[in-house]
């Protein structure tokens, strides 16, 4: 099983469900999803993701004790990522790594599409020179402000824009661009490489959890 750690808590079970879903979908893996207590608009500044640590590391152990095998922070900023892993046994992957590293696979100039004025700094550093822009919808400023049909032209409209600047890739900097399946509705509209962050981390997650099942087998 692959655990996933949802870093904004919610009682909508579709919603919740949504990332998992899309990693069980494309890679025919199971997954099993769960969300941090007590922060219904997630991370978005330094704050909000210091208050966070602590608890994705906690229910991190939890799923591990559960029976997971590989674990996925689905958060573009990577938050607890050095922690947990010090405190598992098991793979942790991070949303923003596994998206900036898929990236870097197509070696084009890379835009980044997210929700703050700056790309999560894990993007940024692996990224390096192919970064040639940072976006965010307007009127947004976390993830629930997605949610909104508002919100998802906002988005598309930021994408667009970075096309403008010279980006041939387009990086998803918020996984939840993938709530409300963006690469789906970019996809029919712009002819770059769309790079959701849900779907690179459920990449590398699937990979790492089908070596995990073969070694168990043999």
């Amino acid at each position: 099983m692959i655990g996933i750690i949802r870093v904004f808590t919610t009682n909508q079970e579709e919603v919740l469900q949504q990332h998992g879903k899309v990693i069980a979908q494309s890679f025919d893996v199971p997954t099993v999803t769960k969300c941090i207590p007590d922060q219904p608009l997630g991370i978005f500044n330094n704050e909000t993701e210091a208050i966070a640590v602590p608890k994705i590391v906690e229910l991190g152990k939890q799923m591990e004790k559960e029976g997971c095998k590989v674990l996925v922070i689905s958060c573009a900023a990577d938050p607890a990522i050095s922690e947990l892993r010090k405190e598992v046994s098991i793979p942790v992957i991070g949303a923003g790594s596994a998206a900036a590293l898929t990236a870097l696979a197509i070696g084009e100039p890379v835009g980044v599409l997210g929700i703050t004025e700056t790309p999560p700094a894990v993007i940024e550093q692996l990224l390096g020179n192919l970064l040639v822009g940072n976006n965010k919808p307007e009127g947004v400023s976390n993830t629930t402000d997605l949610m909104t049909p508002a919100g998802r032209q906002n988005a598309i409209d930021a994408a667009k824009k970075l096309i403008d600047r010279g980006a041939k890739v387009l990086v998803f900097a918020c996984t939840g661009f993938s709530t409300i399946g963006l690469a789906d509705l970019l996809r029919e509209e712009i002819k770059v490489p769309i790079i959701d962050a849900v779907e690179a981390e459920g990449m590398f997650a699937a990979t790492l959890y089908q070596h995990v099942q073969a070694s168990v087998i043999k």
